[in-house]
């Protein structure tokens, strides 16, 4: 079928594999669409086990750089993908058995969301190429869905937009709002429960005019956690969350380093950058953008 043909050559990370992803899981063909995902996170797993053979090797010789290590990347992404797609390792046959036990997967049965928990913290392979335009999502939901599938629907048309604007791929933005928010579980409400619409939870500093929520919120002083009460922005909708969020690390020198860069770019950027006090902030967001339940939530 035209979806298998489309993922021959790109990884399920990449915005080609993800919008054919997309594709077959908005037919209704659920197995389809499980079985290539678990194929594209064997292949993901195996270029990791690349990487890491990769790093016990010296760094500095005379012909090492980093165009050399980018293409190095590259190559080992490309053979990951070959083996997938003959007899792999066996382990996307594992995840479809282990799937089958919890609900069976018929072609259109409902989606399967993986559990977070159970996704192994991974480093991210870097995009060959930042997504610039991305395929269509689905209208958003007219209220929150806290399910990852509908968190994504409701969200995907700001992220493309605010990714654009930023060169990176939208799935980066998705990730760090499902960090911020617990995929839209935990987003804050002000005293008398109306929404805040702040995705990323950027506070409001002295220059903010608009509308404010207070939180009690954990900050990190000196590498421990104190509790601190914080005030936040508040929008009308998400979709100006995600502006205001595009408007911050396209304007704000402190986040130079996340523009036009791939997943490990753009996590480095905003830990650079300073977005979060928490040490542990930089791999809790590798750890969603590598995760089974993003892949599965893009696919929905």
């Amino acid at each position: 079928m035209a979806y298998a043909s489309s993922l021959d050559n790109a990884l399920a990370i990449n915005p080609q594999g993800l919008d054919a992803l997309r594709a077959l899981g908005s037919k209704g063909q659920t197995r389809e669409a499980v079985k290539a995902a678990a194929n594209q996170f064997e292949a993901y797993f195996m270029q990791m086990m690349l990487r890491s053979m990769r790093q016990t090797l010296p760094q500095d010789g005379p012909f090492d750089s980093q165009e050399t290590r980018t293409f190095t990347d590259m190559f080992d992404q490309q053979i990951a993908q070959k083996v997938s797609q003959s007899r792999g390792l066996g382990l996307a046959d594992v995840m479809l058995a282990q799937l089958d036990k919890i609900a069976p997967l018929a072609e259109k049965s409902a989606t399967v969301v993986a559990n977070d928990n159970a996704a192994p913290a991974m480093t991210v392979v870097p995009d060959p190429v930042p997504a610039m335009a991305p395929a269509a999502k689905p209208a958003p939901t007219p209220a929150p869905n806290t399910a990852p599938a509908g968190f994504v629907d409701r969200v995907w048309p700001h992220a493309v937009e605010a990714a654009r604007s930023l060169g990176v791929s939208p799935h980066f933005l998705i990730a760090h709002a499902a960090l911020e928010t617990g995929w839209g579980k935990h987003e804050f409400k002000a005293a008398d429960g109306a929404a805040s619409n702040n995705l990323f939870n950027i506070k409001a500093g002295g220059s903010w005019n608009g509308r404010t929520v207070q939180k009690l919120v954990t900050e990190y002083v000196n590498g421990k956690p104190v509790n601190s009460l914080e005030k936040f922005r508040a929008y009308d909708t998400p979709a100006e969350s995600f502006a205001d969020y595009a408007n911050l690390l396209g304007t704000n020198p402190r986040y130079a380093g996340v523009l036009n860069q791939d997943a490990e770019g753009f996590v480095s950027g905003l830990q650079k950058g300073g977005f979060a006090t928490d040490p542990d902030y930089g791999d809790k967001l590798r750890r969603i953008i590598g995760s089974a339940t993003l892949r599965m939530g893009l696919a929905g």
